[in-house]
């Protein structure tokens, strides 16, 4: 898939998430508890996955991911992030595995919020999203990387549907949107050109623009994710290698 540029509003945009994991670990900043919240709202699925796949139930879990944002806030872990020294998604998963090794048995005994002031996460839908994810023998890093894969992607095409729907174009996005990703289910473009009243040739132009839109918005979600720009080409490559686990 050839990489798109990154677009200059998200170009600005990722200046301003590394600014943010900057401020979470900034114990001066007013908004630093505010920034903790938007950093780990991100990741905290990815997060608590990882830890199910631990073996832990899915109270423990949201125990234990309670009391690492606990633990990131005594301990101040983000002071020694830095911009321009890579991924922050593996960083994080670091320190959560040096949580999990260092302290899962107070973890565990805490009760849920504990008597530190822990960070609100909704965990209403955790537990049933948790039920679908795939049973196999890959590692649970390499699950890790799978779901916040997802994560991306998804932020990516709800962009896609928000833009569509603003400019009244729902009916269209719901129909072309099953060609995003050429497969043998997508229905034949004869179909989708009978629903919206158009030709095959259009359709498939259509369809065209569509996939370059989302490449774009799917690079730019991408973007926001790295302190360094050269880490981008190998990070979509990387993006759809951990779809394939």
């Amino acid at each position: 898939m050839p990489i798109p540029t990154p677009s200059p509003a998200h170009r600005s945009f990722r200046t301003t998430r590394w600014t943010v994991v900057l401020q979470a670990g900034d114990q001066n900043s007013p908004i630093r508890q505010q920034a903790l919240a938007e950093l780990l709202e991100a990741y905290w699925y990815p997060l608590y996955s990882y830890v199910r796949r631990q073996g832990y139930s899915a109270d423990a879990a949201e125990d234990l991911i309670q009391a690492f944002t606990a633990n990131i806030l005594e301990k101040n872990i983000f002071r020694s992030v830095r911009e321009g020294q890579g991924r922050f998604r593996n960083f994080v998963l670091v320190c959560l595995r040096n949580f999990l090794a260092s302290e899962s048995e107070r973890a565990r005994a805490l009760k849920r919020g504990g008597n530190t002031p822990a960070l609100s996460l909704d965990f209403s839908t955790a537990s049933a999203r948790y039920q679908h994810e795939p049973t196999h023998n890959a590692t649970a890093e390499r699950l890790f990387e799978r779901d916040w894969a997802l994560d991306i992607i998804e932020k990516a095409f709800s962009r896609l549907a928000d833009e569509w729907t603003k400019a009244g174009k729902q009916k269209h996005f719901q129909i072309l949107s099953k060609y995003l990703i050429a497969t043998s289910a997508a229905p034949p473009y004869a179909e989708a050109a009978a629903k919206l009243g158009a030709t095959e040739g259009a359709v498939k132009t259509a369809v065209h623009r569509l996939r370059a839109q989302f490449r774009q918005y799917l690079c730019d979600e991408v973007f926001t994710t790295l302190g360094n720009d050269d880490l981008l080409e190998d990070e979509i490559r990387h993006l759809f290698s951990a779809l394939a686990v």
